[in-house]
């Protein structure tokens, strides 16, 4: 079975191949990831040296609970990354029917239809798939609103939704047949760290588990990850300031013309004239933008930096 095209944010070698620029040059606006990241710093030397332990493994695990509340009866795993989680999650059922409501995040569509799942857009499927808040679009969901009622598996792929904790569906963990995903990445922007989490039915997770083996995150990770997610504050502190920026960036892109479609505090989704026009546009200044192939329209863009700015303004000028 051939595998279903992949279509991600990211590429800076591909644009710099076209637009030149080192590659410390380029503002990369196409991920989503927070632009200002947890401090990386105060880490043991047998961090990288030893063995992950499973004393570190049970403070990340019991930190992250707190963290998001997750209730008592779900369990808690994490990974080297939500996506190393979404390429193993279809083989915890025999393949069927997934439903994955579009246009949204293709890994999930990717990873089923890889393990001989058919990616139906009917209700009358065995698994569901949704994005919440979704990407690109930035819609919640509820727990009513989820197109099945009863499903033998249901992934709810909470990657951004640590921007609007109160919108998080972690409730629903404790249902049977349920995982949440988390991803660390984006909102403490470490995305190169790789660590995610899933969540929800314990015989679901132990077969995760299974599946990634022994040692699976690294003891940088398990140890920064604690550090982060027990330290609300800061969660606190970028929330308030992803909120600021995220609408900065909507001012500075309606005076360039283009009318806002949706979105995060950490990713904007915007309608213009060509996407693929601004992003030339964009790309000259070693700006990097995010385009769809599905909407010729849709152009989404990450915050920037703080050092750029200017350098957008001046793009869009």
């Amino acid at each position: 079975m051939t595998a279903l095209k992949r279509d991600h944010g990211g590429g800076i070698d591909a644009a710099r191949a076209i637009y030149g620029g080192a590659r410390i040059a380029w503002a990369d606006l196409s991920t989503g990831i927070n632009p200002t990241a947890y401090p990386a710093s105060g880490l043991a030397p047998d961090a990288w040296t030893a063995l992950p332990d499973a004393a570190a493994m049970e403070r990340l695990c019991d930190t992250a609970r707190r963290f998001w509340q997750v209730p008592r009866e779900a369990a808690i795993l994490a990974a080297p990354g939500a996506s190393a989680l979404i390429a193993q999650i279809p083989a915890l059922r025999q393949s069927a029917k997934v439903l994955i409501p579009t246009p949204t995040y293709n890994e999930h569509a990717a990873a089923f239809y890889a393990h001989g799942w058919d990616v139906a857009a009917s209700t009358d499927a065995e698994a569901q798939v949704v994005v919440n808040p979704n990407n690109p679009t930035g819609d919640f969901w509820r727990a009513e609103t989820l197109p099945l009622r009863r499903a033998a598996l249901t992934v709810i792929d909470e990657s951004f939704c640590d921007v609007a904790p109160d919108r998080s569906l972690i409730d629903m963990s404790t249902a049977p047949g349920t995982l949440i995903l988390k991803s660390f990445g984006k909102f403490w922007g470490l995305a190169g760290l790789r660590l995610g989490f899933a969540i929800g039915d314990p015989a679901l997770i132990a077969r995760l588990g299974t599946l990634l083996g022994p040692w699976a995150v690294s003891g940088p990770a398990l140890h920064l990850g604690a550090t982060a997610l027990g330290d609300h504050a800061w969660a606190a502190q970028t929330r308030a300031r992803l909120s600021e920026d995220s609408n900065r960036l909507d001012r500075v892109m309606q005076r360039a013309g283009a009318g806002i479609t949706g979105g995060t505090t950490l990713f904007r989704l915007y309608t213009v004239d060509d996407a693929a026009q601004w992003q030339t546009r964009l790309a000259r200044h070693h700006i990097w933008s995010r385009v769809f192939p599905y909407n010729t329209r849709w152009l989404r863009l990450g915050l920037p930096h703080a050092l750029h700015w200017p350098r957008l303004e001046a793009a869009l000028a």
